[in-house]
């Protein structure tokens, strides 16, 4: 089996984490209102544990031979995820991330069917590791609301 489907899901999935990585710390920085300390706390939480993450993605691209994408350039032109201004309402914000983790949700489940494909047991592990995350956060965003 070739490990190019694998790389490309992966490569999608690092894209779209790093993407929700910085929306997510610019909406700890700029939330505002009644909920600021819960939201602040949360949105920190969530960047710090996606920044873990990212690591271990691009490791894992390391891993199966090929090279990480690493620029905003590059992570601009392949995300899914829509940049945030930092203006936008507590609400709006939570929405916002709350959708944005079933983007991300959406990549890794393909990547997790590209490497059952290819019998990859290691992104098969990492991958249900980031799909569990990823439905966390967003079910904590949900109920933040």
């Amino acid at each position: 089996m070739t490990n190019a489907p694998v790389i490309a899901a992966l490569k999608q999935v690092l894209a779209d984490s790093y993407a929700l990585y910085l929306k997510t710390q610019n909406f700890h920085w700029n939330v505002t209102g009644p909920n600021f300390s819960s939201l602040h706390t949360m949105f920190q939480t969530q960047y710090e544990e996606l920044a873990t993450a990212i690591d271990d993605v691009a490791e894992r691209i390391r891993i199966l031979g090929a090279v990480a994408p690493g620029g905003f350039k590059a992570f601009a032109g392949m995300t899914s995820i829509a940049e945030g201004t930092g203006e936008e309402s507590a609400a709006q914000m939570v929405e916002a991330l709350t959708g944005d983790h079933g983007l991300v949700i959406t990549a890794l489940k393909t990547a997790l069917t590209a490497a059952q494909t290819a019998e990859d047991e290691g992104t098969v592990a990492l991958v249900s590791e980031r799909l569990a995350a990823h439905e966390k956060a967003q079910w904590m965003l949900r109920v933040s609301r």
